[in-house]
């Protein structure tokens, strides 16, 4: 009965964002989420229709395509960070709101499957610099709390190993570019904007008032 009752609950909720019949909408809860935990699901439920609301809206006004909505929900889904889920929401809201200006693409999904609460704090910090200021680099010694334009004077420009792995994870996404050392190894203190990190910030933003 529980489950008959989620399938219900969560099939009502993928149906609105897909434009599908509450049937399909089951369908696709029984086949891909049914083993997912029932209370992320709520809270995805939840976090989405509040984001609906707070740009005035009361249910999607486009579908999401199944080939990134089936993907969405399930990372949702399984995501225990609540600050993470709420970028999953957003993602999902972005992609259901026919003004958002926002095509959210599966490789938007393919990040936010592969970061954690480092990575985004670090991605926020990076792309929160315009573009034009951020050409010749960006000093990374002391994310995740600040970034710098300009060459701290410290000798050691190096982060903390912790925001070196989470630079280097962003690097290996396509989200962040090093510079190269002599030796040709990137050099995890200075870094550059790319255009699918940038892409990818701008997927889960809240919407410009």
């Amino acid at each position: 009965k529980e489950l008959a009752t989620a399938a219900r609950e969560f099939g009502g909720f993928i149906a609105r964002f897909v434009s599908g019949s509450l049937e399909q909408g089951v369908g696709i809860f029984e086949d891909k989420l049914r083993y997912m935990r029932w209370e992320r699901q709520v809270r995805l439920m939840q976090r989405a229709d509040e984001f609906l609301k707070e740009r005035g809206l009361s249910r999607p006004t486009r579908p999401v395509q199944l080939k990134v909505a089936i993907p969405l929900f399930q990372g949702a889904s399984l995501e225990d960070d609540n600050e993470l889920q709420d970028v999953w929401a957003r993602l999902l809201v972005n992609a259901a709101d026919k003004d958002s200006g926002i095509t959210v693409q599966r490789a938007h999904i393919t990040i936010l499957e592969n970061i954690g609460d480092l990575e985004l704090r670090v991605l926020e910090k990076v792309f929160a610099v315009p573009e034009e200021s951020a050409t010749k680099g960006l000093y990374t010694k002391y994310l995740p709390e600040k970034i710098l334009i300009n060459k701290p004077e410290e000798e050691n420009l190096r982060p903390s190993p912790e925001v070196e792995w989470a630079i280097a994870n962003l690097i290996r996404l396509g989200c962040l570019v090093g510079h190269m050392s002599w030796g040709g190894t990137p050099l995890l203190s200075l870094v550059n904007q790319t255009v699918l990190g940038r892409s990818f910030v701008k997927a889960y933003a809240k919407p410009a008032t």
